[in-house]
């Protein structure tokens, strides 16, 4: 939903981009005439690109064999240092911490259009496969 593509990818790290619309149904009350992207999307964005598809690259060859791999946020600390506007493109930057049992912890930032730190943190979370 937050991923318009990636740009590199390794088992230590990702690399991806996304740009937000500015139809986007949650810059209608964020703010009125002067909207911002919530911070809430922006975690889910660096989720997304840096927590979610790193997993699948790591897990490519497990996730073959399955057709309804569920994923969990387990948990996330953020900063917020400058907003992001409709129609700005930022880039997601995941380093991999630790990766176990399925459980995969990531050190993430984000940068504006600019390359100016937007938000920065650590996301965790789990890829069931049945």
């Amino acid at each position: 939903m937050f991923v318009d593509g990636i740009e590199e990818v390794s088992e230590n790290g990702i690399k991806g981009y996304y740009t937000f619309k500015k139809n986007e149904s949650f810059y209608k009350g964020h703010f009125k005439n002067n909207p911002i992207t919530p911070g809430v999307i922006l975690t889910e964005c660096m989720a997304q690109i840096g927590l979610v598809c790193l997993g699948i690259y790591l897990l490519k060859d497990e996730l073959k064999q399955t057709t309804n791999p569920k994923i969990a946020l387990t948990s996330h600390q953020m900063d917020f240092y400058l907003p992001v506007l409709p129609e700005e493109r930022v880039t997601v930057i995941s380093e991999k911490q630790v990766f176990r049992f399925h459980k995969l912890k990531c050190k993430v930032k984000l940068l504006n259009s600019k390359g100016e730190l937007v938000a920065r943190g650590d996301i965790a979370g789990m890829l069931m496969i049945k």
